[in-house]
């Protein structure tokens, strides 16, 4: 363990033994840091707050701070972040809230750019890149293999679906499907992600089926129950387009349209 002589770790706070952490860096009593992380200087991480193996934590980052919500009474709730994340400087993830499942939740290989919010209850996926400045309200949902652009903003309980895209500077307030590209303030729809598709080894014939989705959601006048309807079949015929299933399934606010 290389702890620089500055830092502060609580000792009562589990850190695998390989772990570095910087100088004038503050590790509360109720962290676990696993195996192969880097925390840089001046970073705080508090709270009932636990991270994987091989994060790297840049510095003036503040993980598991008390929720931004005034419901919070001082729960023991949780931030968890998982294995191989980069975080880079000045990002701050809240801990969850006991109004929703108690825990703000980060997947495996994301990486996370400069002063990115993720507020209290979020759930982040895999192998997401949320570049400078994207703030997520309370209680969103982002699936896995997401990009957001940068200042991207996104509404409480909002979810956006696995493989969508947004623009720089997009207010997104309804949920984004997946595979879809949103950009504006408001968000509107902007075409597929044919590109991080076709990097990420979705065949040709799958790509004509995200498109045709599309075509179904937004192209065609139906009802969202209509066009819903043809998305299941399409999802029948395609099980690339799982993810369609699943994000109706959760989706609550309505859909960007």
């Amino acid at each position: 363990m290389a702890i620089h002589p500055t830092a502060i770790v609580d000792a009562n706070a589990k850190v695998a033994a390989d772990v570095e952490i910087g100088a004038y860096s503050i590790i509360g009593p109720h962290v676990e840091i696993g195996e192969g992380c880097w925390i840089g200087p001046h970073v705080v991480i508090e709270g009932h707050t636990r991270l994987g193996r091989n994060n790297r934590v840049f510095q003036f980052c503040s993980l598991g701070a008390a929720p931004q919500d005034k419901k919070y009474a001082g729960e023991p709730t949780r931030l968890e972040i998982g294995d191989n994340n980069t975080i880079r400087e000045f990002c701050t993830f809240n801990l969850g809230t006991a109004q929703d499942v108690g825990v703000t939740r980060v997947g495996n290989d994301n990486w996370i750019m400069a002063y990115v919010h993720l507020a209290h209850d979020c759930q982040v996926g895999n192998h997401t890149i949320f570049a400078n400045n994207a703030t997520l309200a309370g209680h969103v949902h982002i699936g896995d293999w997401v990009i957001l652009g940068g200042f991207t903003s996104v509404h409480q309980f909002t979810v956006i679906g696995d493989h969508a895209m947004t623009a720089f500077s997009s207010a997104v307030t309804q949920d984004v499907p997946p595979f879809i590209m949103a950009a504006g303030n408001r968000a509107v729809p902007a075409g597929i992600n044919s590109e991080g598709l076709k990097r990420r080894g979705f065949s040709a014939e799958a790509i004509r089926a995200v498109k045709n989705a599309y075509k179904a959601l937004y192209r065609q006048g139906l009802s969202l129950d209509e066009a819903k309807a043809a998305v299941a079949g399409l999802v029948t015929a395609q099980p690339e387009l799982e993810p369609f299933t699943r994000f109706f399934a959760q989706s609550a606010r309505g859909i960007i349209r």
